[in-house]
């Protein structure tokens, strides 16, 4: 309850938001944070954990009707990504502009600090499980594919993936994304 009352402010004012902002939006009195967690930094971790968390993208997409087209399959998946990585990018954002001394405390720390390692690990399983759930959506054309499925999906991920990245061709529509995936970027020679 906490956590959820602190991502949108989180997102909205970075590091910089209160332990009482987010005691009165969730109801509760600021002590009540402060017997949860030992200091706003670990509620940020809490936050960011949150936040890594790919459980909400993971059913989306693999409640997809396999029974639709491909395309339709990856537009849908695509939708679902583009929400996921908007909520990553606002809540790492807001960190990073709010002057970023927790997201450097986390990129500083050495390798083997249970926090950095935390954080890279819940990356990494996030990606797995996403990268599975994107396969899965593959799996009824298998036979017609250039690639196994799963290599298919994570070409797949990275080429949406890199699509929410600033400085990316954001004009990209997810029609035109799925579009090029499928049949590539260059059209087929007019026969005369």
């Amino acid at each position: 309850m906490i956590v959820a009352a602190a991502l949108p402010l989180v997102a909205e004012y970075g590091a910089k938001v209160t332990t009482s902002q987010v005691a009165r939006v969730a109801g509760i009195g600021e002590a009540t944070i402060f017997r949860v967690f030992k200091d706003k930094d670990e509620l940020l971790d809490a936050v960011m954990a949150e936040t890594l968390r790919h459980e909400h993208v993971v059913r989306e997409i693999s409640s997809i009707p396999l029974d639709q087209p491909l395309a339709g399959r990856l537009t849908d998946a695509t939708e679902a990504l583009n929400a996921h990585f908007a909520r990553l990018g606002a809540i790492f954002g807001a960190l990073h502009a709010s002057g970023g001394q927790h997201m450097r405390q986390v990129a500083d720390l050495p390798r083997p600090d249970r926090r950095a390692q935390h954080l890279s690990g819940a990356r990494e399983a996030s990606m797995r499980a996403i990268s599975t759930a994107i396969a899965e959506l593959f799996e009824p054309e298998e036979d017609a594919l250039r690639l196994p499925v799963e290599q298919a999906a994570r070409l797949f991920l990275g080429l949406a993936f890199s699509r929410s990245r600033p400085g990316s061709p954001a004009e990209l529509s997810t029609d035109v994304l799925v579009d090029t995936f499928l049949y590539g970027a260059v059209s087929p020679p007019v026969e005369r």
